[in-house]
Formats: C-alpha cells, sequence, structure tokens
C-alpha cells in the first residue's frame, strides 16, 4: 500500500492522492491499534480489537440521529470506536460508542490532494462606521 502522506512539489505533507476510503480506514484501524478488517454486510465494522470492539471510520459529520443510529445498531453487547472529521452530539451520549475526531495529525496538518495552495480571496466589504465615530478624513461624524 502507498504511504499515506506524501510531499506536494512545495515540500508540505498532504494525504496521498492515490489514497481511497478502505487505504484511509486501514491506516487509521493501524493507528488506533485495531485490526482492519471490514464486513462485506455491516458497513460500520472497518476493523476490530476483539470480537465485540470495533472501529468505524467516516470523513463525514455526523449527527446526533446518525450516532444514535450507529449506537442502536451496534447494540448493548458491542463497542464501537467511531472517527470522523467531526461531530454534533455529546461524545458520551451513547454508552456503546466512543466518538472522536479524526487524528490531527492525519487532517489537520494535510489538505486532501492538493498541490497548488492557491486560494481565491475576495475582498471584504468595509465595516460602516458606527454611530458617533469621527471620520479620519472628512471631520465630519460617520
Amino acid at each position: 500500500a502507498p504511504s499515506l502522506l506524501e510531499k506536494d512539489k512545495w515540500g508540505n505533507w498532504v494525504i496521498n492522492r492515490d489514497y481511497n476510503a478502505a487505504m484511509l480506514a486501514e491506516a487509521l484501524c493501524k493507528l488506533e491499534g485495531f485490526t482492519y478488517a471490514p464486513s462485506d454486510a455491516v458497513y460500520w465494522q472497518h476493523g476490530h480489537s476483539t470480537e465485540r470492539d470495533f472501529v468505524y471510520v467516516t470523513t463525514a459529520s455526523l449527527t446526533h440521529e446518525q450516532l444514535q443510529q450507529l449506537a442502536d445498531e451496534v447494540g448493548p453487547d458491542r463497542s464501537l470506536l467511531v472517527l470522523c472529521t467531526a461531530f454534533r452530539a455529546r461524545a458520551d451520549a451513547y454508552p456503546n460508542l466512543t466518538v472522536k475526531k479524526i487524528p490531527g495529525q492525519v487532517l489537520s496538518r494535510c489538505e486532501w490532494g492538493h498541490d497548488d495552495y492557491s486560494l481565491q480571496v475576495e475582498n471584504l466589504p468595509k465595516e460602516p462606521p458606527k454611530p458617533g465615530q469621527q471620520s479620519l478624513f472628512d471631520g465630519e461624524e460617520g
């Protein structure tokens, strides 16, 4: 398998453009100490640490409803580590889930397949003067 990270033409580390979702799941399984063993039948089983402890990797931002559905599917006799880019719920709201953001060393310092770092910068609108604020240029209040 190719390396998760590669250097772009400026020498910055980026996530390898050849990586796909399965490769990311495999890399994160290794980082978290899980055996990568994706299930053909259960979408949230990307790996396991025991026969009742699983890991699910997604680049999606998960809502409370999505996490509750996962918790219901996992059931009380199993546990699931959920690695996602963001979540909108209390991480401790689900007794059978451990919800974590994908580790910063994977996402925060990398860009997905970008190699030009061009940014579109727009001029922001000028803030209107506050009432009673003196103008610097015409001597009148703004």
